[in-house]
């Protein structure tokens, strides 16, 4: 019979880095907004890597969506992601290995889907169809 501890690392191991990434942005979100992503998935394509949630949204940005305020609400989450920026971008670097030179945020209204996009440095990846004009 194998050590209860043993068989987290085993399962956090078996996790793809792409659902171990969801898991992290996901997680980091809850603990500093109150509330997060439903569902999210990430998706790590050459020198990118693109994290879609859905859901989240608090009830108090429900009101003010629902009273014509969508403005108000995306300067508000747009401020809220610039701050946590940093704390993002030091997660995905720790799980990928790679640096990200570059990160955006956006929120879309119906359906609710925040975007997390990371660009990394070149050296980590070059696509087979890439090539230099």
């Amino acid at each position: 019979m194998s050590d209860p501890g043993t068989q987290e690392q085993e399962q956090e191991h078996g996790q793809s880095v792409t659902a171990r990434i969801s898991t992290e942005v996901v997680r980091t979100l809850k603990e500093s907004f109150g509330k997060g992503p439903v569902k999210a998935k990430s998706y790590l394509l050459d020198d990118f890597l693109l994290v879609v949630m859905r859901g989240g949204v608090t009830i108090a940005e429900e009101t003010m969506l629902q009273r014509g305020h969508g403005d108000m609400v995306r300067q508000f989450r747009q401020t809220y992601q610039n701050e946590m920026g940093d704390v993002l971008v030091a997660k995905v670097e720790a799980l990928t290995g790679r640096t990200v030179v570059n990160y955006q945020s956006q929120i879309l209204f119906d359906p609710h889907i925040v975007m997390e996009i990371f660009f990394f440095d070149a050296a980590g990846a070059v696509a087979e169809s890439e090539f230099e004009l």
